[in-house]
């Protein structure tokens, strides 16, 4: 799910993929948020029960619908995906394909396990196309 908060992008992330982060509570805002990143050099907020994990990272600024097949790919290595990342990258999943994606596309359209693929898109695929999509409604 991308988040605007402060004028930042906030992307979610399925929490097992911040196993290991230093957690801290943030005064101003009561989010949780991680010393120190758990992948790249993205950092990693938990939201509360509902809203899961969240990772900001230099790329979320800017719209999935920019994004090239090396930045989708990147999205998941960071995520926690990184053999399903390579499975975007042979099939050259940008992130226009990312957004039109069906739950079908990435369950079996990309040859990768059915867990994966399910959390992939339930917390990712999902979440980007709800939020591409809302941001997009609001100039309707």
């Amino acid at each position: 799910m991308t988040l605007t908060e402060g004028g930042e992008r906030v992307t979610s992330v399925p929490p097992d993929a911040c196993m290991g982060c230093k957690i801290e509570v943030g005064v101003a805002s009561c989010l949780l948020t991680p010393t120190a990143s758990p992948r790249d050099n993205g950092m990693v907020e938990e939201g509360g029960m509902k809203r899961g994990v969240f990772v900001k990272t230099e790329k979320a600024a800017q719209s999935p619908l920019e994004w090239s097949v090396s930045d989708v790919a990147s999205y998941f290595i960071a995520a926690g995906f990184p053999e399903q990342a390579a499975a975007f990258r042979v099939q050259e999943i940008d992130g226009k394909s990312l957004l039109l994606m069906q739950r079908n596309d990435v369950l079996t359209g990309l040859s990768i396990r059915l867990g994966p693929a399910l959390k992939i898109y339930e917390h990712h695929v999902k979440m980007l196309q709800k939020a591409h999509f809302e941001d997009d409604s609001a100039f309707c």
